[in-house]
């Protein structure tokens, strides 16, 4: 079945979607500061969510070269770096290239809630991966949608298990959540790569793309009681890549050593030359590596809402880092992390691989 055709029944009106931004259903936000990190060799049962994207392909890699650490369920995936259809072959081809079959892969939302779509693929190229080659993966998506996957999976699962990892803009979230809030209950913890404070935007001067491309879907996640940890650009722009790290990774020995690689060269460009860096960032793969090694991250309980006002401030997460709004903790907020921890973890990790 298409991409597209998923949706023709299952998206249910964007009326509703607004309505929940009002609605008081949904938990009131609370800090989890003892639950969001867990003690180190803790098996995770996870479900990624991801818009690939070259840094969403590492990550994916990344997390399925750490069966005794991450039990992924699945991987779901979202319209945001490029179209569904190429993030879905984009994950399917990055499942192929970890040699994970178990791993079900399910398309999602084909669009924001209420803005306009956009794409990155100025940064990611019109195929959302660059240096290396893409094709047809051999196996296909799952049958049926993220959205209903997320609902039945998270109903059915014990309280406060299953940690989702979010890549990209949040919609499948947003849209289960709105459809049905009582998954929350199964939820343990929520990891995302979004969002910017100290760094500024790098869509806008204040918006970070994942959060850009979704806001009101970010409205309704952050509204949702569960515990969450977000990676923001205040932390992905300090674990930059080099050439020594670069090389490392090339000199495993093995294909998804030189594919990461590969990616990495042609993809960091484009930050190294519109930051001036001397090297570029590999921004979803942070989540991963949190969900592994958290003692690799600092930071602390804030309150965060987003800006979805039409306006020069649009899609930024307002972050009340000293707290002088006063009002409840529901975001970790990761500022500091440990750069050579971070690509000394994931080269040791993608040396499992193929």
């Amino acid at each position: 079945m298409p991409v597209s055709s998923r949706w023709k029944v299952d998206l249910f009106p964007v009326l509703l979607v607004g309505l929940a931004l009002l609605t008081t259903s949904l938990a009131t936000p609370t800090a989890h500061a003892a639950e969001a990190t867990p003690a180190n060799g803790a098996v995770r049962t996870l479900i990624i969510d991801t818009d690939p994207g070259a840094d969403d392909v590492i990550a994916l890699l990344f997390a399925m070269a750490s069966p005794q650490e991450l039990k992924i369920q699945a991987l779901t995936t979202v319209a945001g770096n490029v179209p569904l259809a190429k993030t879905s072959r984009n994950a399917r081809l990055a499942r192929e290239w970890a040699k994970r079959p178990d791993i079900p892969v399910y398309a999602g939302a084909p669009r924001p809630l209420l803005r306009t779509p956009i794409y990155a693929a100025d940064i990611h190229g019109s195929e959302g991966i660059t240096g290396v080659k893409v094709y047809e993966p051999s196996q296909p998506l799952a049958e049926g949608n993220a959205v209903d996957y997320l609902i039945r999976t998270l109903r059915a699962a014990p309280d406060r298990s299953v940690t989702l990892a979010m890549l990209g803009p949040e919609t499948n979230l947003a849209l289960a959540l709105t459809q049905a809030p009582d998954i929350t209950r199964g939820l343990r913890e929520l990891v995302l790569m979004g969002g910017a404070h100290f760094n500024g935007g790098n869509i806008t001067p204040t918006a970070e793309f994942n959060v850009f491309a979704d806001p009101h879907a970010d409205e309704i996640v952050l509204k949702s009681g569960v515990p969450i940890t977000m990676l923001p650009l205040d932390v992905t722009h300090k674990i930059l890549t080099s050439p020594e790290r670069i090389a490392k990774l090339r000199n495993i020995g093995n294909q998804a050593g030189k594919t990461v690689a590969d990616i990495l060269d042609a993809y960091v460009q484009h930050d190294m030359q519109y930051y001036g860096l001397t090297g570029g960032p590999v921004h979803d793969a942070t989540v991963i590596a949190y969900l592994l090694q958290p003692s690799l991250f600092r930071g602390r309980q804030v309150n965060v809402e987003v800006d979805s006002r039409e306006g020069v401030g649009f899609g930024q997460t307002v972050t009340d880092w000293y707290g002088g709004l006063k009002r409840p903790a529901n975001v970790n907020w990761i500022s500091e992390g440990d750069a050579q921890g971070f690509f000394d973890l994931l080269t040791q990790r993608i040396s499992r691989l193929p």
